[in-house]
């Protein structure tokens, strides 16, 4: 087992990077359960209830980008604590609003925290990690993603089996704030990488400093831009499937919540497999063909989810491989832009392209609302979700593959084979 080959510093890191994504992915995914109620409760459109997740995505790409200049400036660490505390207040505070509007507002601030804690825990696993375990272990924390889903998931039923609606969603978000108390664990458990301590030695011997405006220089503006279209491809993706399921389920399969739940949890099952799964191929088989073999996979799937006429038990069968590709194909990206950026611009090369995706796929969520006025909710959810696995593939074909690349304190990663 790889994990036994790690240090204690190591694991330590892991198990931070890990619940701090899985918050994450507790704390995003929570709204899209909710929907249907706020729907009920409020008047509210479908197109408003994309707006507010499109808002929270595109200031979780802002949140993202900055927390990784911060980052590389400040230390991981330090930075880390910040975004915690920041999307935990403010997913608390979600539960207090009485309008679209105040929603709005306090996802969108959720959202800051949200996209930096991805950006800078993913560089400090990246950096802490030997080359030869780095895809397995930025894998292993994005499987999180997962887990946090599946308590979502179960905390929904819950909440909804204990509570009347009007209240059920409130307390939802109220358990929001319960993962602050990861910021202690943060604090006296996690250090720095010495990656990261010697390449700021270096550049303070040298009387330089970091500049993100770095990654959009001759020599790496070609990474940049097709790093940000792979990562737009993914998460447009994604996020289109994943924020209206629910609704989806409900609407147009008509499942009770209890129904909707354990569909879900199919997904979400599938999804754990595939993050770990992923995480291993993509040590195996190299950064691109794992992500073309997912794209590619999940492409499919969501159409047949979506688009083709199924029974209930057929769409409970397929969630399983749904979720496996829809969620594996995340594993490697982690590692993949950590290394494909030097150390001294590493969070603002991974935190602006990881974010612009982020950025520019939160549009699907919106473009889903939009669509399904004039046609069905799952055909403009298929119709997104293809798009994006296309747009995937072609940005794998023209980027390198970095596997096996050790990352050093100077300018460049070493192109050596751990």
């Amino acid at each position: 087992m790889w994990l036994q080959e790690t240090s204690k510093a190591e694991r330590k890191t892991l198990v931070a990077a890990f619940a701090g994504y899985g918050v994450d992915a507790f704390d995003y995914m929570i709204y899209t359960f909710m929907i249907p109620t706020l729907i009920a409760l409020w008047g509210m459109t479908k197109a408003e209830a994309g707006y507010i997740a499109t808002g929270a995505l595109i200031t979780s790409a802002i949140g993202g980008w900055l927390a990784g200049i911060l980052a590389d400036r400040y230390g991981r660490v330090r930075i880390l604590q910040l975004t915690v505390l920041w999307f935990t207040v403010f997913t608390f505070l979600s539960g207090f609003t009485t309008s679209p509007e105040q929603l709005l507002v306090t996802r969108a601030l959720q959202g800051l925290g949200f996209g930096g804690e991805w950006s800078v825990g993913s560089v400090l696993i990246a950096e802490m990690i030997r080359a030869r375990h780095r895809g397995k272990a930025v894998g292993l924390v994005q499987s999180s993603w997962a887990v946090g889903w599946g308590v979502a998931a179960i905390a929904f039923w819950a909440a909804y089996s204990l509570f009347a609606p009007e209240m059920a969603w409130r307390v939802l978000f109220w358990l929001g704030i319960l993962p602050a108390l990861l910021i202690l664990y943060i604090r006296r458990q996690i250090k720095d990488p010495e990656v990261y301590h010697a390449t700021r030695a270096q550049m303070k011997k040298d009387g330089e400093s970091s500049n993100f405006l770095e990654i959009f220089s001759p020599a790496l503006l070609r990474t940049t831009v097709f790093a940000s279209l792979l990562a737009t491809g993914m998460q447009g993706a994604y996020y289109a499937v994943t924020t209206w399921l629910p609704t989806f389920l409900k609407t147009e399969r008509h499942l009770s919540v209890l129904n909707t739940s354990g569909y879900l949890l199919v997904l979400i099952a599938g999804s754990f497999a595939g993050y770990l799964t992923s995480a291993w191929l993509s040590d195996r088989l190299g950064r691109r063909q794992c992500f073309i073999l997912f794209a590619i996979s999940a492409g499919a799937l969501v159409v047949g989810y979506t688009l083709v006429p199924v029974t209930d038990a057929l769409m409970l069968v397929l969630g399983f491989p749904l979720g496996f590709f829809l969620s594996g194909i995340f594993s490697g990206m982690g590692a993949y832009l950590s290394e494909l950026f030097p150390s001294r611009v590493r969070g603002s090369g991974q935190g602006f392209c990881y974010n612009f995706g982020r950025a520019v796929g939160s549009v699907c969520p919106a473009l889903v609302g939009y669509l399904s006025t004039s046609i069905p909710l799952g055909t403009a959810i298929g119709y997104l979700a293809g798009a994006g696995y296309l747009l995937v593939v072609i940005a794998a074909l023209a980027l390198p593959e970095t596997q096996g690349m050790e990352l050093s304190a100077g300018d460049e990663a070493l192109a050596a084979k751990a």
